[in-house]
């Protein structure tokens, strides 16, 4: 049998998924299994580790039998996940000693606000800024929290990782300790430019660095199966990238001056700069792009948005106003495009560029006329209003001007939402006919690192049928009108809950 398939594993923050691909990059089978986290406090946001393997068995099987076809035909693995969540486990027993701490949980912010005179310094080192967002934070606080931990992390008895990395662990039977460079690049310990650990950086943190993986590139050989019952063992694991990298990479968009965004449980904005990484003055993040092999580090600049999908999650199951959450587009429609109202999302904050973890979801505008519909449609234009801040910081710092962009992801599926997003941007959008790409990026990723085709254009080649194109509807005058009331909304929330904190 031909080995002429690809399987792809995105673990993200609400579903695993597992998607077959052929070798011209077609789905051919899927299965998804969610995985919600759990909320033990206020601020706190969690997943079981265990759960994230039991769901990956469950939905590579289940993406086998909807292919149609057997392992045997699989020429290669790729993984994506949920970037900065984190786990810490036993090296012996491969037990995780604490949850995994999701990268929504706000619990390190004193940690962050203690150390704010050292955002410079950070922002230099690793292009992020000091937030309980990434890794470090997580790390060091089950290290301080669970018993003896910090004691077994320094004699060499613990290990701690990214997800993807958790899941190359359990996958590899527990032979391989690795990420890849995305992933690494999300933990605010490697240093950006030499792509390694940094023993400062881990001193200030306190995150012993013998208990972290080794960088690998985003396309390479990053291990093999071994001891599962529902993989043979050998099948190669050949690219991993974080979540937003590998959706930029399933965008197509390979070089500077491409941009995408996605719109999953929050928002995530990417610009391609190629090989230099380019500092933000406008509080953006500088990142790694997926590194293919052994070619140079190539860079990006995002910006995150903490809430997306999650607010009509909320809008849905906080409020119950819903009962699916794609009953969300026909009910904003009906209400008043002029009724003054406006959402700020901050349910886990405000991330780029306001960077704010106090802040709180908040409504401006109610009256006695105020409806659901109002409300609804406030929710899926506040997801926008926050990516039009995102394009705006990204067109600021990025010597290559935006001339469209490219999205995915479950808000993307809204031709209502991607026609306002479309509006208020001033740009046109362009949605990939596979509206999830993030699990495209990971089975492009495999092939490249399985050889599968000669190089990165190739790929990219197979990938740029069938787009549909939103252009903008709304003139400036409108686009000037509308963003003067978000930021003025936006300004009012940033001030009073930088002022009074949380629950004081």
């Amino acid at each position: 049998m031909p080995r002429d398939h690809l399987l792809a594993i995105d673990q993200g923050t609400t579903s695993t998924r597992a998607v077959v691909f052929d070798a011209q990059l077609c789905p051919k089978g899927q299965g998804q299994v969610e995985v919600p986290p759990s909320y033990p406090n206020p601020g706190w946001v969690e997943h079981e580790p265990i759960a994230l393997l039991g769901s990956t068995a469950a939905t590579v099987s289940a993406a086998l039998v909807d292919a149609g076809i057997g392992a045997d035909r699989l020429a290669a693995i790729g993984l994506t996940n949920q970037r900065e969540t984190t786990v810490v486990w036993d090296r012996a027993s491969g037990k995780a000693i604490h949850p995994a701490i999701v990268w929504q949980d706000r619990r390190t912010a004193p940690f962050c606000e203690r150390n704010r005179d050292r955002r410079n310094w950070l922002a230099d080192r690793t292009g992020l800024v000091l937030d309980p967002y990434f890794s470090a934070t997580k790390i060091a606080w089950i290290l301080d929290q669970v018993p003896e931990a910090r004691r077994r992390a320094e004699a060499g008895e613990l290990a701690a990782g990214t997800v993807e990395c958790w899941l190359v662990h359990h996958l590899t039977g527990g032979r391989t300790h690795v990420t890849d460079a995305t992933n690494a690049s999300r933990t605010l310990l490697m240093d950006l430019r030499r792509l390694e650990w940094a023993s400062d950086l881990c001193e200030f943190f306190g995150v012993p660095a013998g208990i972290l993986p080794a960088i690998r590139p985003s396309a390479g050989f990053l291990g093999e199966t071994f001891g599962l019952d529902y993989l043979p063992d050998g099948l190669p694991i050949t690219g991993a990238a974080g979540d937003q990298q590998a959706s930029l990479v399933g965008q197509g968009c390979l070089v500077p001056g491409q941009a995408k965004c996605t719109y999953g449980t929050g928002a995530f904005l990417l610009a391609h700069t190629g090989e230099v990484p380019v500092p933000s003055r406008t509080g953006l993040l500088t990142t790694l792009a997926a590194t293919l092999g052994d070619g140079p580090p190539q860079y990006a600049l995002e910006g995150s948005v903490f809430i997306a999908g999650a607010a009509v999650q909320w809008f849905r199951d906080g409020l119950k106003a819903i009962g699916a959450a794609s009953e969300i587009d026909l009910l904003a429609q009906q209400g008043a495009g002029d009724s003054g109202v406006i959402f700020v999302p901050a349910l886990s904050g405000l991330g780029t560029p306001h960077w704010e973890p106090r802040a709180r979801g908040t409504i401006f505008g109610l009256t006695r006329a105020t409806s659901v519909a109002d409300l609804a449609r406030a929710t899926i234009e506040g997801v926008g209003f926050q990516v039009a801040d995102l394009i705006d910081a990204i067109n600021t710092d990025s010597p290559v001007k935006l001339q469209e962009l490219r999205v995915d992801g479950g808000m993307a599926r809204s031709d209502p939402f991607l026609q306002f997003q479309a509006d208020l941007l001033g740009l046109p959008l362009r949605r990939s006919p596979q509206t999830e790409s993030t699990a495209l990026g990971a089975a492009l990723l495999a092939g490249l690192g399985a050889g599968v085709w000669p190089n990165p254009e190739a790929a990219a080649d197979l990938l740029r049928a069938g787009a549909q194109v939103f252009t903008p509807r709304q003139d400036d005058a409108w686009r000037t009108r509308a963003m003067a009331r978000w930021r003025e909304a936006v300004a009012t929330v940033v001030e009073h809950y930088g002022r009074v904190g949380l629950g004081e």
